[in-house]
């Protein structure tokens, strides 16, 4: 799909990256790796393949600060191209790739954002714990009440128009962890794009290690009533 551009954040996904990015391949899109200094040679793997396709590119970032930070750095290398549509997912296939067309779709028929949704019609989770449900259904309620109507706000499978991206203020987000997305996404609505939710299932990964932990539950319960305060007081 031409002028597509998947940004696929990677830490220590070694088990993973080469089967995602065979399982891309077939979508026509190009596809920007960034890395953060995989201690297990994520970086290395990406960089081979990369020689292999002339569709896919790789950052390297000198340390692990956080999906956040990631997410900014490849925006901004793919908004120094010509892509419309720019998309993020996961490299661990909890995001079906087959979905990725879906989003674009989405998009191309008049969304400004594009969201992978669990929880609206037709979407949903697999292989989840009781823990980790209550968690993202806690959450999504939580943004709902405080921020905005969005059914799956902590959602990472998402699909920009370009203006998008060059219209809510980059350097201005601060968000390390999976607050990322919410954040993101509230400042899109904010300056009056429209965010359409597809349906998707996500399917908890069976490689490697998931990087959720005590410190990005946390950021995002003070996160979310900070991003409120803020808009309130007129700073986004």
């Amino acid at each position: 799909m031409p002028g597509a551009v998947i940004c696929l954040p990677t830490y220590n996904e070694r088990e993973n990256i080469e089967r995602m990015i065979d399982a891309l391949e077939p979508l026509e899109v190009r596809v920007l790796v960034i890395d953060d200094n995989s201690p297990d040679g994520t970086g290395k793997i990406a960089d081979r393949l990369a020689v292999e396709r002339d569709w896919l590119s790789v950052l390297h970032r000198t340390e692990k600060e956080g999906l956040g930070r990631a997410y900014v750095a490849g925006f901004r290398e793919v908004l120094s191209g010509d892509a419309e549509y720019v998309l993020e997912m996961d490299c661990d296939f909890s995001h079906d790739p087959a979905d990725v067309p879906r989003l674009i779709a989405a998009c191309a028929d008049g969304a400004d954002v594009a969201l992978g949704s669990r929880y609206v019609a037709g979407g949903g989770t697999q292989n989840w714990g009781l823990l980790r449900r209550l968690l993202s259904r806690g959450a999504s309620i939580y943004t709902r009440l405080l921020l905005m109507p969005v059914h799956d706000a902590t959602g990472g499978f998402k699909c920009f128009r370009r203006r998008v991206l060059e219209t809510i203020d980059l350097d201005d987000i601060d968000a390390a962890g999976y607050v990322f997305q919410i954040e993101t996404t509230f400042r899109a609505r904010r300056k009056g794009f429209r965010v359409v939710e597809v349906p998707i299932v996500f399917r908890d990964r069976t490689e490697g290690r998931s990087k959720m932990s005590r410190a990005v539950i946390l950021e995002a319960i003070w996160k979310v009533p900070r991003l409120r305060l803020r808009a309130l007081r007129g700073r986004l």
